[in-house]
């Protein structure tokens, strides 16, 4: 079991930085490989990006591709979105993502999940 608690939003100007953390509990953590997603009002939940439970390798959608980053520090028990050069089609409620073993891009496949944190980019 693992719980997982998103912080960091926040409303930030267009070309802006923010970087999400999401926190696990757990002392498998470096077991499970994680996920961010993101939902905008009215859309769909959407894929962002994953890295797998080494650090090792990180995959991103196009959309965010060359402007976010994602790491862990499996000391911390903790997983970063680093996000850059923002602009206002990233404004949705983020979402970190847990599952043992590799990370998939299907939402599907992550049982855990925490409670999202609110970015909002402003132009």
């Amino acid at each position: 079991q693992v719980q997982l608690v998103e912080s960091g939003g926040g409303l930030v100007q267009t070309g802006g930085s923010l970087r999400l953390s999401c926190a696990a509990s757990g002392r498998t953590f470096s077991g499970y490989g994680m996920g961010w997603f993101r939902q905008a009002p009215g859309k769909e939940r959407e894929f962002v990006g994953t890295v797998s439970s080494s650090g090792m390798t990180t995959m991103y959608a196009d959309s965010v591709k060359g402007r976010f980053t994602i790491s862990r520090d499996n000391a911390k028990n903790t997983v970063y979105l680093q996000m850059n050069n923002l602009k206002s089609e990233d404004t949705a409620v983020y979402y970190c993502a847990a599952k043992l073993g590799p990370p998939f891009v299907s939402d599907r496949t992550y049982p855990y999940w925490g409670q999202g944190t609110q970015v909002t980019v402003s132009s």
